[in-house]
């Protein structure tokens, strides 16, 4: 049985522009990967509180474009768009990230992963092209709460007779 990792997301912000999460996985990391970047995965654990997912789009390629939108309880949506600069299954990609709702907060997006004895850690980070953008982000529940629902998926993945949420 693998340890549950639900909340152990460590959030750091080395300088002034940056946000660096990182976050290990108990699974391979050709799967980690396949989730974090596969349309039939990101539709189930986008949105972080169980919200609906209403837009996914992904072109994994160098130049294509990603787009993900999720609704809120309260009716809000949430956009997130982008185009990927560098992609290298199944260890990095790279690519712009803008939050429609922050529209001048546009930052670039890196996610490494590492595989060692099975397990994956992922770090992800934003970086801003000025402070005042990454003075945007003051809240990290949803992201904790994304990873927390890759952890979940990925456990359905590998093992199909639990559900994802367990």
């Amino acid at each position: 049985m693998t340890p549950d990792r639900h909340g152990s997301a460590i959030v750091e912000f080395p300088n002034d522009l940056e946000i660096v999460v990182t976050r290990e996985f108990d699974a391979p990391i050709e799967l980690v990967f396949d989730v974090l970047t596969k349309l039939e995965h990101v539709r189930k654990h986008f949105a972080p509180f169980g919200e609906e997912v209403t837009v996914c789009s992904i072109d994994l390629r160098v130049g294509g474009n990603y787009h993900f939108v999720f609704v809120t309880d309260d009716g809000t949506e949430c956009s997130f768009r982008g185009t990927y600069l560098e992609v290298e299954p199944p260890t990095r990609t790279v690519e712009t990230w803008l939050f429609e709702g922050w529209p001048d907060a546009e930052a670039v997006e890196s996610v490494d992963l590492d595989e060692t004895d099975g397990v994956t850690k992922l770090t992800w980070k934003l970086a801003f092209r000025d402070k005042a953008g990454r003075d945007h982000m003051t809240k990290f529940d949803g992201i904790e709460a994304s990873f927390d629902n890759v952890e979940g998926l990925l456990r359905s993945l590998l093992d199909p007779k639990r559900t994802v949420a367990g």
